[in-house]
């Protein structure tokens, strides 16, 4: 009985602190938008009264500057300097009856405050996402952790990142070639993952713009050539499933990156062949133009990027409840793509804590293959 209590007491512990996290991302998001319509006094002295019982003056997040180059291996490690650090992982996996699946893994590192401490007085906060489907259907599990008390980390070297019993281990200094092992009470999966093509710094050298007229950039790192096997378990009784295919994998890191309402996103990631992959980002702004761009990698580390002049992207349909486009036209007619996207399973909003539509996609059009595609906040 008092194990039950106690689990409680911890999970409305947690509850509370992300309630304050999330009044803090709010406030963060409604002074990025009142900077461009106030004057800089106005603005420091709404910082002043509602801002600084949430953000110690001693300890403020770091600056996102393009002077700075992501670098490597040291980069695949936490930076408590800056308030959003998140990791994602997509699948599209077979079995060997060709059933296929696709596999989200999502690990963020949200923080309060820039700095870093031991115990209960930890700024940091965790969470973890899982969602395994299939064309019918969908299994889905989420972790939080706070910092500070070992249930969630990273070390480098061997390299370890961890919630509870959820886990991305490698035998060196880096993610790649890893497993990831997730085990839920319904469900679970292991998966190895080998690189077949380089890491990737997007942008200029990792640092990567998000609009052109305010300051929003982040840092971010990619391997988007994974090949993968492993193991699912799709149920408490279920025969272990043997599937194979590939993956992708990205990490970025910086300031007010959530979606909310005064922000969001829309992004597609298309394997055009074994060795080339074609990435589509659409960042949306509360009363700004989206800003749009995007890159043909091949598996040599050729990458081409994509400007919004190349690029054209319109949504076709909708979800009903929720008004998200899961069918997209992608024209780049200078590299002859025209593509149609459709969502293979539609019913992938995940309503986590950080929640979006994330899932595997097919294509019609110049290119006959499968992708994914991730959308934030209303779609429009």
């Amino acid at each position: 009985m008092m194990k039950r209590y106690l689990v409680l007491f911890c999970s409305l512990l947690i509850a509370v602190l992300f309630g304050l996290y999330s009044w803090h991302q709010y406030w963060q998001t409604q002074q990025t938008v009142s900077e461009h319509a106030v004057s800089e006094t106005a603005a420091k002295r709404a910082s002043k009264q509602i801002g600084t019982s949430l953000i110690s003056k001693e300890h403020t997040f770091e600056s996102v500057l393009p002077n700075r180059p992501v670098r490597l291996p040291q980069d695949f490690n936490f930076h408590q300097g800056f308030e959003h650090e998140w990791w994602h992982y997509f699948a599209n996996v077979s079995d060997e009856h060709g059933q296929q699946y696709g596999i989200q893994w999502s690990y963020f590192r949200l923080a309060n405050e820039a700095r870093d401490a031991n115990g209960w007085l930890s700024p940091q906060l965790y969470l973890a996402y899982v969602v395994i489907s299939s064309n019918n259907e969908v299994w889905r599990e989420q972790r939080i952790a706070r910092g500070g008390i070992g249930q969630a980390g990273l070390e480098l070297k061997p390299f370890k990142m961890w919630i509870d019993n959820w886990n991305w281990r490698a035998p060196g200094t880096t993610p790649l070639p890893g497993a990831l092992n997730v085990a839920t009470d319904t469900f679970s999966l292991s998966l190895k993952n080998n690189l077949s093509g380089p890491f990737l710094l997007p942008g200029q050298q990792g640092y990567q713009k998000k609009h052109d007229s305010l300051s929003l950039a982040s840092y971010s790192l990619q391997a988007p050539f994974l090949q993968v096997k492993g193991v699912l378990n799709l149920g408490v009784n279920s025969q272990p499933i043997q599937v194979t295919g590939n993956a992708w994998l990205s990490k970025e890191w910086g300031n007010n990156l959530l979606p909310n309402a005064k922000q969001g996103w829309d992004k597609l990631f298309v394997k055009l062949d074994s060795k080339t992959t074609l990435l589509v980002n659409r960042y949306r702004y509360f009363q700004q133009e989206p800003y749009l761009f995007g890159a043909i990698v091949q598996d040599s580390g050729t990458t081409i990027a994509l400007s919004a002049d190349e690029i054209d992207l319109v949504p076709v349909a909708s979800e009903n409840r929720r008004e998200i486009p899961l069918q997209w036209v992608v024209n780049i007619p200078k590299y002859n793509i025209h593509l149609v996207t459709t969502a293979v399973n539609r019913d992938l909003w995940s309503s986590f804590l950080i929640p979006y539509w994330e899932g595997p996609i097919i294509t019609d059009g110049s290119h006959k293959v499968t992708g994914f595609m991730q959308i934030t906040g209303d779609g429009t």
